[in-house]
């Protein structure tokens, strides 16, 4: 509901809202797809890494909720990365990003990730859902 919530009044406002989804995030393949399904996300507004990073440079405002390693631009900068050559949604790209996370820890890779550093980025640290009901009042105040 919080995020229904919160693209209800984006898109109330003129405001274009994708979910980017990435193939391998969360448990187990398919998994993040399941739960934006159970926070009533419309499907077609889900959207994959080749369709979304093309255009990611235009986007005005990237959220990223608690991910870590597919959002990581060390995966098309640094060559000696463990990570260079996966696949990631290119959020660094967009003119602003918030992060949503607990804290500063490195994903599964084990590796830093330097969008948190970047100075387009913006980091909320806490609970996710939190955050996002914080977000949702504000917006309505």
């Amino acid at each position: 509901m919080l995020l229904e919530s919160l693209e209800s009044y984006w898109e109330g406002n003129g405001t274009e809202v994708k979910y980017g989804i990435h193939p391998v995030a969360g448990r187990m393949p398919g998994h993040m797809n399941v739960l934006l399904a159970e926070a009533n996300v419309s499907y077609d507004v889900l959207a994959e890494p080749d369709d979304v990073n093309p255009t990611m440079d235009v986007v005005d405002v990237a959220i990223v909720i608690g991910a870590n390693d597919v959002v990581n631009p060390s995966a098309t900068e640094e060559e000696g990365s463990p990570i260079y050559g996966m696949p990631i949604i290119e959020v660094h790209n967009a003119k602003t990003v918030f992060v949503l996370k607990r804290s500063m820890s490195s994903g599964f890779a084990g590796v830093q990730n330097p969008l948190f550093f970047k100075s387009n980025t913006r980091m909320l640290f806490g609970d996710a859902k939190e955050s996002i009901s914080g977000l949702v009042s504000e917006f309505k105040d």
